[in-house]
């Protein structure tokens, strides 16, 4: 497989007579954009904002983040929601880069998120650096929360390609090249090379927990193996309402930061094998399961090596170090990718399981770590919200003078365990 991402550089965002790019700014047709975008069944009413960042903008509640895109040889669309099925992970796509599309609304689920574009705020989103397209959507009475979901999902994806179709005729001199064989070419070129597969363990307990692979629920599925192309190309798409500091959006499936980092490595240090996606389930016996099958598809790869990253905390911690257990005793070294629930103070256990063999743990943060917001000049969403939110609580935020204060777990992608987001270490 072989997929060009064409970077189209955009440092600026408005709104203007025709959705078009101009140097390296974006105008945005607002009115012909809500046009198409009430076309969505069940859409109630849609408004668009833009915040910038530095701007004193707070964004709330936040339900999903995308990357505009136009593909321009290949598969478009996100196959199998958007637009027919079809293989995805090959060809050309222009990328709006430095804007993203955020969706607000009415909470739907109670594990929805908050981004500041500047202040303390700013520091623990990544997306208070990108131009925000932001589409409040209202939805009609009488609907189900996961009929309200699915509408706030598909109305997402469908700015990102209505927005994106403004790459269509641009040109880039940044192109980034992801270029990959069947594992026995890429084995014939790097025999000596350790084989690596990647696992990436996705939100899939129902009850609004839900990740979608070519619009398949992944809590249908059995661990899968999937080229790391066809995630960049749209394959994974978030449907999720869990905590918001480690939901990956889909946003940051389309720019997985693990997948980047071991192409880069691939041929000089390693031998990228692909990705593994993992349903997380909540049944003992769903558990075995999908851990069981997990390893067995890396055994079956030659996998020498496997990363694996979690989304979520709590309950998929069993799924993080059973998968790991069962990777060490065959033999492959693995290394973890996950945060932490250590508590306002940080001296709480971090997991809820543990395993004598994951040795090789990265911690993306602690969730539980309050940060207090200032006062914004300007609120996208509902401010009050917060009171509803997984990190936040009622009195949260004070009406009299604008302030917030709640936990990393309502900041969006503040602690994502793809590694999509701001924090990092200190060394004592």
């Amino acid at each position: 497989m072989k997929l060009e991402l064409r970077k189209i550089q955009i440092n600026n965002v408005e709104f203007g007579n025709e959705t078009k790019v101009d140097g390296t700014t974006l105008f945005i047709d607002k009115a012909s954009l809500i046009e198409e975008l009430k076309k969505v069944p069940n859409v109630k009413e849609i408004k668009i904002d833009i915040a910038k960042p530095g701007e004193k903008t707070r964004i709330i509640p936040v339900k999903d983040v995308i990357q505009p895109r136009f593909k321009v040889e290949g598969a478009s669309g996100f196959a199998g929601v958007t637009s027919d099925v079809a293989q995805l992970g090959n060809g050309i796509a222009n990328v709006l880069e430095g804007v993203a599309v955020v969706t607000i609304g009415d909470i739907v689920g109670f594990q929805e998120g908050i981004i500041d574009m500047w202040g303390e705020g700013a520091k623990w989103t990544p997306f208070s650096k990108t131009n925000n397209i932001v589409v409040d959507i209202s939805v009609i009475d009488g609907l189900t929360p996961h009929e309200h979901e699915e509408t706030c999902r598909i109305i997402g994806l469908r700015t990102s390609e209505l927005v994106g179709m403004a790459a269509k005729d641009l040109t880039s001199d940044e192109v980034e090249v992801y270029e990959m064989g069947d594992n026995d070419e890429e084995t014939e070129k790097y025999p000596n090379l350790p084989k690596v597969v990647y696992a990436e363990m996705l939100i899939s307990q129902g009850l609004l927990h839900a990740s979608y692979i070519y619009g398949v629920d992944s809590a249908h599925i059995l661990p899968t193996l999937i080229s790391p192309n066809e995630e960049l190309d749209g394959a994974v798409i978030s449907g999720n309402c869990v905590a918001a500091c480690d939901k990956i959006t889909t946003y940051q499936h389309q720019n997985n930061a693990v997948i980047k980092e071991l192409y880069k490595l691939h041929g000089k240090e390693i031998n990228f094998l692909g990705v593994v996606l993992v349903p997380e389930m909540t049944t003992l016996n769903g558990k075995f399961v999908s851990c069981d099958y997990t390893a067995k598809l890396c055994k079956m790869l030659g996998a020498d090596g496997v990363v694996v990253s979690e989304e979520g905390y709590g309950n998929p911690d069993s799924d993080l170090v059973m998968i790991c257990s069962r990777l060490e005793k065959q033999g492959i070294k693995t290394v973890l990718i996950t945060d932490e629930c250590s508590g306002w103070d940080g001296m709480s256990q971090p997991l809820t399981d543990i395993a004598k063999e994951a040795v090789a743990v990265v911690s993306t943060g602690n969730v539980s770590h309050v940060v207090e917001l200032g006062k914004a000049d300007r609120v996208l969403g509902d401010p009050e919200a917060v009171a509803n939110i997984a990190g936040g609580w009622a009195g949260a935020y004070n009406s009299e003078d604008g302030t917030m204060k709640c936990e990393l777990n309502a900041v969006i992608g503040a602690t994502s365990e793809i590694g999509t987001h701001n924090a990092t270490v200190e060394l004592y």
